[in-house]
């Protein structure tokens, strides 16, 4: 078995693709490393490369270097017997269809398989799916009642509902909010909601090499600029991540108990994060990501940390999974 880190992606995430990588790599030094590129090819990449790069990864290339098409690639990790350790986010990563090409190939990977990772990548069907388990989820607007519904409301937010949220999110607090969310979904699906009021907060689930199914300590988040976009997670600096979160002892379990419900909701398997508000009412539902980052700074691994996992010995236990789970 060789373990193979496959990072990088055709979409928009790739930078924190390529942070998740590097984290990944110093607790698995002796991995190899692919990188999938925007032209839908695989390039063998050097330790080296990957942890002292400082420039969009493609750049390291030299010009008219051509990788080897992602579907060959795949099949040369079946010929080879390799292991895939995703450090993937959001597209054709995270959709289901990279996991339904390896499933076809006998191909190993780490976290959730192909029809659980297509259902959570889908906010509104995950949201359906993870009401059905007795998770507390806000109601969905259609974009032809969205003007009634932010005078009955006062406050709404739109998110893409087959993207990362942190992309495309808008906060409807107007009239003249109306007209970016109905310019925004002639190009994409939207998920429309009612705007809830509350705490910032996600709670990862991990499942062992023993089969043990757990949730990890709650992070609170503390945006800082009042809202936990891309520019909140990844640029600014004053966006508090606090673990485990300042809940109160039911708050907690509640969180804990909504994110099991979700993660088994779901289908998902090895790891996953959901995120909540958490209002007067309670923990409110938002989404679950099944590749949540991985980076030195991301959520996933403070909450591991906090439980008293190392990095290293989830990663194992999670190589260990993907072989038992996808072998032939």
């Amino acid at each position: 078995m060789r373990i193979t880190i496959l990072f990088g992606g055709t979409n928009k995430e790739r930078l924190v693709s390529v942070a998740s990588a590097q984290a990944l790599h110093r607790a698995l030094p002796d991995a190899d490393l692919w990188f999938w590129d925007v032209a839908d090819t695989v390039h063998d990449v050097r330790s080296e490369t990957l942890l002292n790069h400082s420039r969009p990864f493609e750049d390291e290339f030299k010009p008219g270097t051509r990788g080897v098409a992602f579907e060959a690639a795949l099949d040369k990790a079946t010929a080879e017997d390799r292991v895939l350790v995703l450090g993937l986010h959001g597209g054709r990563a995270e959709n289901g269809e990279l996991q339904a090409m390896c499933e076809m190939r006998g191909i190993p990977f780490t976290g959730s398989g192909s029809a659980s990772s297509h259902l959570a990548f889908d906010k509104a069907a995950a949201k359906r799916f993870a009401a059905l388990a007795g998770v507390k989820a806000p109601a969905g607007i259609a974009l032809e009642d969205i003007e009634a519904a932010l005078a009955e409301y006062g406050r709404l937010i739109a998110k893409p509902v087959k993207d990362g949220s942190s992309y495309g999110l808008i906060f409807v607090n107007a009239k003249q909010d109306l007209v970016a969310v109905r310019n925004a979904a002639k190009t994409e699906e939207y998920l429309i909601e009612p705007f809830v009021s509350g705490i910032e907060a996600t709670c990862g689930v991990l499942e062992q090499s023993d089969g043990t199914i757990l949730s990890l300590p709650p992070i609170e988040i503390v945006p800082g600029e009042g809202a936990f976009d891309y520019t909140a997670k990844y640029l600014l600096k004053s966006t508090q991540e606090i673990c485990p979160g300042r809940f109160s002892p039911e708050i907690t379990a509640a969180i804990m108990e909504q994110a099991l419900r979700a993660h088994r909701a779901l289908s998902c398997t090895g790891y996953s994060r959901t995120d909540f508000i958490v209002s007067a009412k309670g923990p409110i539902y938002l989404e679950t990501n099944t590749l949540p980052g991985l980076t030195a700074a991301s959520l996933y691994p403070k909450a591991l940390k906090a439980r008293g996992v190392e990095f290293a010995d989830f990663l194992r236990d999670q190589i260990v999974l993907a072989e038992k789970r996808n072998r032939p």
